[in-house]
């Protein structure tokens, strides 16, 4: 095992015996002769895989697809069926809800048998037992019985004790998904500290926001296999291509997924800019631009076309023509600073469809979902559009980003089988950038100013100019 790699997984594979009825497993038990009464269930089919040391990486799939079967056999919970796994390092791991604690057991008590468990005396664990403590915040419940725990109550205890320990590696199936807003914050919050430090983490997600933002690569499955494997942002688009797929084509959508698993994160190098930094002078905004301001450079550039896109199956309708236009109609991909732009495409319905509504989403080229907008809020959706008809929705929105190259996609959805879903959806169908100027006062990714910045002097505000 090289001496980078934190996990090593090769040939695993997990099987369980299924039975038709409990009494069945008494039956195959005393049968003379042996007979099965089960059948074989294979969570985990033919799994390798290697995570360095340092790296985050995020695993993403369908409800039964092998994800946290995977985290159970690496943490150790269960032994494979075939296979190996190698793990090099201090493990901590949270798995699913309630794995781990003593219902009957206060949490206090429950604190120090993990830490018991993961080879800690008592003597330290009451040293880290404030800090464990402060994290949860729980309150007076930390001396109750976990049985009388919420589920977010039980989360923040979880993870409180697993990040305690200052693991080598940080294993989350899903479990945060449980708790407030606050407290999501706080754990990724945590989880950059341990980027930060070193520490390898691997979890299990629905939440592809959550994918693109904290790991440097992600991992797909599916019944059991994993399907593809490389930089987020291409992993989550197949990930959803498949997710939102209609039944009698994801079969075929599998295999060519799998055909493309040594596809690798796009990256457009060729077509991004990076500013220079540069002495900061005031910039023209959108009310100056429009009424005398310097003139927008604003234009098309035919060679900027994405190599990243990812087209859905059509159920009823079909996307064309994406494109991005200045308010007088002019064609452009290269946007100015501050201005106003358009961005609009064309529907087109090859079947009847119902309670239809449109969107476009703004991201940045590692899939980072900047903000987007939709047609219609939901429950007030167009209630029917007929079979050939063409629709056009046009999104305005003002260029408030960063010079660099962003990503644009395009989606129709419409109820199908009681539920809202995508009659098609384009990813990564159009790139812009926005070019480099030397006046500009905000920093980040977007500018939410409304105004020029003033300063504080001798208790009295300046205008800067």
């Amino acid at each position: 095992m090289n001496g980078d790699v934190a996990i090593s997984v090769k040939n695993l594979s997990k099987s369980y015996r299924m039975y038709g009825a409990p009494s069945e497993r008494l039956k195959e038990l005393l049968h003379p002769f042996g007979k099965k009464y089960h059948r074989e269930f294979w969570a985990l089919k033919d799994v390798s895989l290697e995570i360095k040391r340092g790296e985050t990486v995020g695993i993403v799939g369908r409800n039964g697809s092998g994800k946290s079967t995977l985290l159970q056999v690496i943490c150790g919970v269960m032994p494979p069926t075939k296979g190996t796994v190698n793990v090099r390092g201090r493990i901590s791991a949270l798995l699913e809800l309630g794995a781990g604690f003593h219902r009957e057991f206060t949490g206090r008590e429950n604190v120090y048998m993990s830490g018991a468990i993961m080879g800690y005396s008592a003597k330290e664990m009451g040293r880290r037992f404030k800090e464990i403590a402060d994290f949860a915040d729980i309150g007076a419940f930390i001396d109750q019985p976990v049985k009388t725990y919420s589920s977010g109550m039980h989360v923040r205890l979880a993870f409180s004790v697993a990040i305690s320990v200052e693991p080598d590696i940080l294993v989350v199936d899903e479990a945060l998904a449980v708790g407030d807003e606050a407290f999501q914050r706080k754990c990724y919050s945590r989880i950059h500290d341990m980027q930060k430090r070193g520490a390898t983490i691997l979890f299990v997600t629905h939440s592809a926001s959550v994918v693109v933002d904290l790991c440097n690569k992600a991992m797909l499955f599916e019944k059991g296999e994993l399907l593809l494997g490389g930089a987020p942002k291409t992993v989550v688009a197949k990930y959803h291509k498949l997710l939102y797929a209609p039944p009698n084509r994801v079969d075929a959508i599998r295999e060519e997924i799998r055909a493309s698993s040594s596809a690798e994160e796009e990256t457009d190098k060729a077509h991004e800019e990076t500013p220079e930094v540069k002495k900061p002078k005031r910039h023209i905004g959108p009310e100056k631009a429009a009424t005398g301001g310097k003139k927008s450079g604003a234009h098309y550039d035919p060679n900027m076309k994405p190599k990243s896109t990812v087209v859905y199956e059509s159920r009823g309708a079909l996307i064309e023509d994406p494109h991005i236009t200045t308010v007088d109609g002019k064609k452009v991909n290269v946007l100015a600073h501050g201005e106003e732009y358009i961005y609009t495409y064309r529907v087109r319905f090859e079947e009847p469809s119902y309670g239809v509504r449109f969107g476009m989403m703004i991201k940045t080229k590692t899939g980072i979902e900047l903000g987007g907008m939709v047609t219609h809020p939901r429950g007030e959706a167009v209630e029917y559009v007929e079979k050939g008809a063409v629709m056009t929705p046009r999104f305005t929105f003002r260029c408030g980003l960063q010079p660099g190259v962003y990503f644009l996609n395009a989606g129709v959805v419409g109820i199908v089988g009681g539920a809202e879903t995508y009659l098609h959806r384009l990813e990564d169908v159009l790139m812009f950038r926005v070019q480099p100027e030397k006046d500009l006062l905000f920093t980040g990714m977007v500018d939410f100013s409304t105004e020029e910045p003033t300063f504080v002097k001798g208790g009295l505000v300046y205008d800067k100019r």
